[in-house]
């Protein structure tokens, strides 16, 4: 099946309200050509974001935050997007801030159809707050639940036009969960190729997960 189709297209698929999974690792792997469709090609609002770190000052993240599109987001780090951080001070509600292990495991889960798991990861500081803890073999646990999405953005490096991914370095990093634990997942390839001229052995992310892909524009991510 031949996945490949237009960025106007692909953008569609994000509606008023949905919860978006965004890779990518500061600009590593970050699906800029997505992000800049959805500030030009899609009016889409009220979304709340689930990425690493949400980019940086300059990526297209934050020229969607500057619309004032973004009402929520759950991220690891946000310390180069100063737009997340006047977020978390003007409404702290609006900002969940995770433990970057954890905030992967939450997507996995998602992605796996597993509703839960316990982590020491937080115990003893304000991640505590509001969840369920429980003992085991003498130690403290804390409940997190799964997270899922409507949409996710990813970025590969190279893609064939079933939608396998390869991902090289860092690019793997939230790409490689995303798919599984969004209900529609659209890849940006910066090389798409017939089907057959990728290796299997390279393939990160298999193309059943992957619903559409476009070529990614512009900026290339550096290893």
């Amino acid at each position: 099946m031949n996945k490949v189709t237009s960025l106007k297209e692909a953008i569609k698929r994000v509606k008023d309200g949905d919860t978006l999974l965004v890779g990518g690792f500061l600009r590593t792997g970050s699906p800029e050509t997505l992000l800049g469709a959805l500030l030009e090609l899609s009016g889409a609002g009220n979304l709340t974001v689930v990425s690493n770190d949400t980019g940086m000052a300059d990526t297209n993240m934050n020229k969607v935050m500057r619309q004032g599109r973004v009402v929520k987001v759950l991220a690891s780090y946000i310390g180069a997007n100063p737009l997340t951080g006047q977020m978390l001070i003007d409404d702290p509600d609006s900002v969940t801030l995770y433990p970057q292990g954890t905030l992967a495991e939450k997507i996995r889960a998602g992605g796996a159809g597993i509703a839960g798991f316990y982590t020491p990861v937080g115990v003893g500081t304000v991640v505590e707050n509001g969840k369920e803890k429980r003992e085991f073999d003498g130690r403290i646990y804390l409940l997190e639940t799964a997270l899922r999405g409507n949409v996710a953005f990813i970025k590969a490096t190279i893609a064939d036009k079933s939608g396998n991914c390869f991902m090289r370095g860092v690019t793997k990093n939230f790409g490689v969960i995303m798919p599984q634990a969004a209900d529609y997942a659209i890849a940006e390839a910066e090389k798409i190729v017939e089907v057959g001229e990728l290796d299997p052995e390279q393939v990160t992310v298999p193309g059943i997960f992957i619903d559409a892909l476009v070529q990614s524009e512009g900026y290339r991510d550096g290893y």
